[in-house]
């Protein structure tokens, strides 16, 4: 069943739910924001949140605010970092609460992790086809996003966050839940030999994890050229990192085949806006 349940209203923002999260404990918010309900237009029309793709500053902090407004949660307390496709994991303290809120320039510097043990705190990553990560324990009231386009798959980000968690907090991989939110599947996400030379040693590795499956993972498809599914590549990250499979939520929505509910740069050609992942406890 399909972890991320839509919640699309014509008048307010599309916004995608881990309701099973939700449901299990209260005080948490976690999912995943569409393309509709926002004030943006052109190319970003029209719930844009991302302020790096051109589109009017006050626009993007609206949307923002539209989508805080319709989980609950104060403005203030939208939270981001400036992503750089790496493997860099950031903590996150109550003094960050709501940096990158309206500015680039206030925005966590140079990291595609962000975790906090932190109430009130909305953790935030843009997205137009990378894969949304989620990590939630429990136990220890600990919560995580990070942002795994193919360089941070390939730099193993899930492991670093789930390594950072531990450090950190002293989760255990055992009791962490994970998420794999909407992104670009197999279908859409084909790419050329020098992406396929950098994920190759990974997924020879992961293949040899009980239950992983190579051709799950890659699939050839025209000559140099492959098909990846980065979902599938994270998941078998996550379970090498400790987590168990039966903890991990996995998402079938396909940004590139759904360019009516999502952005997708590779399908749009670049010229698109951004969702948002969102993790927050209170």
């Amino acid at each position: 069943m399909e972890p991320f349940e839509s919640r699309a209203h014509a008048e307010r923002p599309s916004l995608y739910l881990l309701t099973a999260w939700m449901d299990n404990h209260p005080g948490l918010t976690a999912g995943f924001t569409g393309r509709h309900g926002g004030v943006s237009g052109q190319h970003w029309q029209s719930l844009n949140v991302g302020l790096h793709v051109g589109d009017e500053p006050t626009l993007v902090v609206r949307n923002r605010e539209l989508v805080t407004e319709a989980i609950g949660w104060a403005a203030e307390s939208w939270t981001s970092s400036e992503q750089v496709h790496g493997n860099a994991v950031h903590h996150v303290s109550a003094a960050e609460r709501g940096r990158g809120r309206s500015s680039r320039e206030d925005a966590l510097a140079d990291c595609d992790a962000v975790v906090t043990a932190e109430k009130g705190v909305l953790l935030t990553s843009l997205y137009a086809d990378c894969v949304p990560l989620y990590f939630h324990d429990p136990r220890r009231e600990v919560i995580a996003l990070a942002h795994a386009g193919w360089k941070g798959t390939v730099l193993e980000i899930a492991s670093a966050t789930v390594r950072e968690m531990s450090e950190k907090y002293g989760s255990k991989p055992e009791d962490v839940r994970a998420a794999i939110g909407p992104s670009i599947g197999s279908c859409c996400y084909e790419v050329d030999e020098p992406v396929i030379s950098r994920a190759m040693p990974l997924i020879e590795e992961l293949t040899k994890q009980p239950g992983s499956d190579r051709s799950v993972m890659v699939t050839p498809s025209s000559k140099g050229k492959a098909r990846l599914n980065l979902k599938e590549i994270n998941r078998q990250i996550m379970i090498k990192a400790g987590i168990l499979p039966m903890n991990i939520e996995l998402s079938t929505r396909c940004t590139g085949c759904r360019t009516d509910l999502f952005f997708s740069h590779r399908m749009e050609g670049g010229k698109t806006g951004r969702m948002a992942s969102w993790i927050g406890m209170r």
